[in-house]
């Protein structure tokens, strides 16, 4: 099969047809440069309304609209574009203040990809060429799928005699079998690539993130593995792990700049709706049903006092609760929980400090399975309460609140008006603090 007819290489010819809309004359200008040196047959039209006029006798393969245009928005014209013409592949471009609006765009036009503006032109590239490649094995694979169900209805004709024949269709079958697995697992194979990418895209945004995706979805993959939790449950888990920071594109810089221990009021508010965007955003796509569930949970506290419903125990789902934890793990590393980062050992210390307020018990364990038990050196701390506590003694471990707050850091040398602070913070929180002091020496 040669490169033009192949379903990689048909993505590159010019048998594909992309329509481009936008308001801005200087926009389809650079989109029908950019596609065209892509050897891609490009068409533009400066609104929605002329656009689907040119639909009416016109077949277009892959549309790609501006979300904010007059008198019809992106939103409205993919939602068209999805009811008159739903196997064209739809995709949106939106800045990054378009947040709510590119949501609705994603549930109403059942869009492919969003893209964001201004877009760098090797990756809207290789957004399209997976868009049309997609589409180049889906309708391969309907085409096996015919061929397959015309041969079995003529085996069904063939004479029981004619064994040889019988054993020469069987043999097509096989093969037309084989190229459908193939296309089938081409088709698996770049769902996850594009998901990859999109989680790099994810992270371009805040330096300090790379690889962190990555990193959670490896852990909470293991875990799973040590739960037994079957195929299904675990690729779901693994995509919410990749994915689970999406909700966050709409946020300011400054905000994702902060650590969350530093948020407060509004901003803090604000951050904590990220969960339930991210759920949004993944709905549309059927893959990810499951994975958004697990993204919409994935800040919940087994105690119940997480965000964004407040729901407790097994109430979560255990993807959900698996994900908290590998997440977490990780985050403090980064310093994303905390004003500072910590080390695996601590951030390790502190995750066993949650088991069965902020994390799953069994969770817990399946992660010291894998990671090993925590150090401990009892010679060198003790554990007293806050009604202990002396001036002069000395904090053996960082002194976190119940929310994961940074109180007080290891080292710290205690007076009467600090240790008169760590009592009234347990009175005004209805907690009781456990402080690890260093033993007085002798």
């Amino acid at each position: 099969m040669s490169e033009a007819t192949s379903p990689a290489g048909a993505a590159e010819g010019a048998d594909w047809r992309l329509l481009c809309v936008d308001d801005e004359p200087n926009i389809l200008s650079a989109l029908r440069r950019v596609f065209r040196q892509g050897g891609y047959r490009v068409a533009v039209a400066g609104g929605g309304a002329e656009a689907l006029k040119m639909m009416e006798t016109e077949t277009f393969d892959l549309v790609i609209s501006d979300m904010r245009m007059p008198e019809m928005d992106g939103a409205r014209f993919l939602e068209q574009v999805c009811q008159r013409s739903p196997e064209t592949i739809r995709i949106l471009l939106t800045g990054y203040a378009d947040v709510a609006a590119t949501i609705d765009a994603i549930n109403r036009g059942e869009i492919f990809r969003y893209v964001a503006k201004p877009w760098d032109d090797n990756d809207i590239l290789l957004i399209v060429r997976h868009a049309l490649e997609r589409k180049a094995l889906e309708r391969e694979k309907a085409r096996l799928e015919a061929l397959t169900k015309r041969q079995n209805e003529e085996l069904r004709e063939l004479n029981a005699s004619l064994e040889a024949k019988v054993e020469e269709r069987t043999a097509e079958l096989r093969r037309a079998h084989d190229s459908l697995a193939l296309a089938h697992e081409k088709l698996k194979t770049s769902f996850l690539t594009s998901i990859k990418v999109f989680t790099n895209l994810i992270e371009l945004r805040e330096s300090s993130l790379a690889g962190h995706s990555r990193r959670v979805a490896d852990l909470a993959r293991k875990i799973a593995g040590v739960l037994d939790l079957d195929a299904r449950a675990a690729q779901d888990v693994f995509l919410a792990s990749l994915l689970h920071d999406i909700g966050k594109i709409g946020l300011p810089d400054y905000l994702l700049a902060k650590a969350v221990t530093q948020m407060s009021g509004e901003d803090l508010g604000y951050y904590r709706k990220h969960p339930a965007r991210g759920e949004q955003a993944l709905m549309a796509l059927e893959e990810l049903r499951g994975a958004a569930r697990l993204v919409r949970a994935h800040h919940e506290r087994y105690d119940g006092k997480g965000y964004p419903d407040g729901v407790s125990g097994l109430e979560i789902p255990l993807g959900a609760r698996i994900l908290a934890l590998a997440n977490d793990f990780d985050g403090l590393q980064l310093g994303l929980l905390t004003s500072r980062r910590m080390n695996a050992e601590d951030a390790k210390k502190l995750i066993v400090e949650g088991r069965g307020k902020r994390y799953d018990p069994q969770v817990v364990d399946a992660f010291l399975h894998l990671t090993g038990a925590v150090e401990q050196d009892p010679a060198n701390e003790l554990a007293i309460a806050a009604a202990d506590l002396k001036p002069g003694m000395v904090l053996a471990r960082d002194l976190i609140s119940r929310d994961g707050v940074l109180l007080l850091a290891t080292d710290y040398l205690l007076d009467a008006s600090l240790i008169r602070q760590i009592r009234d913070y347990e009175a005004s929180e209805g907690v009781r603090l456990t402080v690890y002091i260093r033993p007085e020496r002798r």
